[in-house]
């Protein structure tokens, strides 16, 4: 599958994208807004792609610009349930230097035509940790809204920090009219 827009366009994940992925794991900025604890291999790395590849619940996609087509980040379709229409959502840029530029925006956008048009799902659902407030930010500019708070759920360098639950459903969607 592959969405774009004016500045950007989402392609499956590969193998090739492994490199790129093991750097944004060192960036320690992203680390935190994630709450990524785990240090990573190259091997660890491009086994996690093809198992994502192979995995039916899941769609991962690279967030490239068309300008120059380098990787901006990647996000995922978690945990496809066609069943209740629902799936879970996660995005990270490659580095901080690329957030603030909407580029994150625009891929959910890009995200949600898809799940809401393609898959057709009902509910899309995330999870973001309360430090990261960019991120909240493009969640909600883009009708993401907050559900409920995991207290204290994350331990990150000896601090506590709440965790988040955001959704959009489809009626929100339709009713905003992104894209």
């Amino acid at each position: 599958m592959f969405l774009e827009n004016e500045r950007i366009y989402l392609r499956p994940l590969c193998g090739q994208d492994a490199t790129a992925l093991l750097e944004m794991t060192t960036d320690e900025e992203i680390r935190y807004m994630t709450g990524t604890k785990a240090v990573f291999t190259l091997d660890q790395i491009k086994r996690h792609i093809d198992n994502c590849a192979n995995d039916q619940t899941r769609q991962d996609f690279a967030i490239c610009s068309k300008e120059d087509h380098s990787l901006l980040g990647e996000l995922s379709i978690l945990d496809i349930d066609e069943e209740d229409l629902k799936a879970g959502f996660r995005i990270s840029m490659r580095s901080v230097q690329l957030t603030g530029k909407g580029y994150g925006t625009e891929a959910i956008q890009l995200v949600l035509r898809y799940v809401f048009n393609h898959l057709r799902l009902n509910r899309l659902q995330l999870e973001v940790f309360a430090h990261n407030a960019r991120g909240i930010r493009a969640y909600e500019k883009t009708g993401f809204q907050r559900e409920g708070v995991l207290r204290q759920s994350l331990k990150y360098n000896g601090q506590y920090v709440d965790e988040i639950i955001m959704a959009i459903l489809k009626q929100d969607y339709d009713k905003a009219n992104f894209l």
